[in-house]
């Protein structure tokens, strides 16, 4: 479904990704690792569009989109879950998660999406009148996930969903991406805690200072801890 050929990325004169080359494939879970500064929030902006100066190839569904804006990845059905989680202030949770639907074609299904969302986030389907801003960190990561569910997306790009959540949160987002990967979903995902991406994921890529340095399968970079501490230890 995806393939990256020698990506480079730069910020202003900075030279972040360099010859970057990883492929996902349909219906796979796929973790990108490494220490902070490796470049793979890089990475997943690159491939949404989100940088200035990009140049290599990222061949989506058989289309090369480097010369394409983010918007028209978007369209095309890739959906982005940056850190950051980018709750729209002011909005309710059920207004958040019409955003991931009203710039796609399926407004016509508005009301089907929010009913499977809602089945899908428990937690969410019991706030959907509340103010987004006033919940949990948890709780709002879970909605920026189920704001880009709502587009159906052929392909989600995860950028530490865990990052600041309770464990008990963690565990439960982590249950639900085991179920979009049992549902055919395909997921690029960027994740600190190494024991649950790997947990969860069919492949995995590291990479150290912009350059892939390893990719194997999950289970082999499970059983191998000195690679581990080389490359993941925080």
């Amino acid at each position: 479904m995806l393939s990256i050929e020698k990506l480079n990325a730069w910020y202003a004169s900075s030279h972040i990704l360099q010859d970057i080359e990883l492929q996902v494939n349909t219906g796979e879970v796929v973790a990108l690792l490494g220490r902070n500064g490796a470049g793979k929030t890089t990475t997943l902006k690159s491939i949404m569009g989100l940088l200035d100066r990009t140049t290599g190839k990222i061949i989506f569904k058989g289309e090369d989109l480097i010369d394409e804006p983010a918007h028209a990845r978007f369209a095309r059905g890739l959906a982005y879950v940056p850190e950051e989680r980018r709750i729209v202030q002011g909005l309710t949770v059920l207004e958040n998660i019409r955003l991931g639907i009203v710039a796609s074609p399926l407004k016509s299904r508005e009301a089907e999406i929010i009913e499977q969302i809602a089945q899908t986030f428990p937690r969410l389907k019991e706030r959907l009148n509340q103010n987004a801003v006033t919940m949990s960190g948890g709780e709002q990561q879970m909605l920026a996930i189920a704001r880009a569910i709502a587009a159906e997306p052929d392909m989600i790009l995860l950028d530490e969903p865990s990052e600041g959540i309770m464990p008990i949160l963690v565990d439960e987002m982590f249950e639900l991406f085991t179920e979009l990967k049992k549902d055919g979903k395909t997921i690029l995902l960027v994740e600190q805690n190494v024991e649950l991406a790997l947990e969860i994921s069919d492949r995995v890529y590291i990479l150290d200072q912009g350059e892939v340095v390893y990719s194997s399968s999950a289970r082999a970079l499970l059983d191998d801890p000195e690679m581990q501490e080389r490359y993941c230890a925080v």
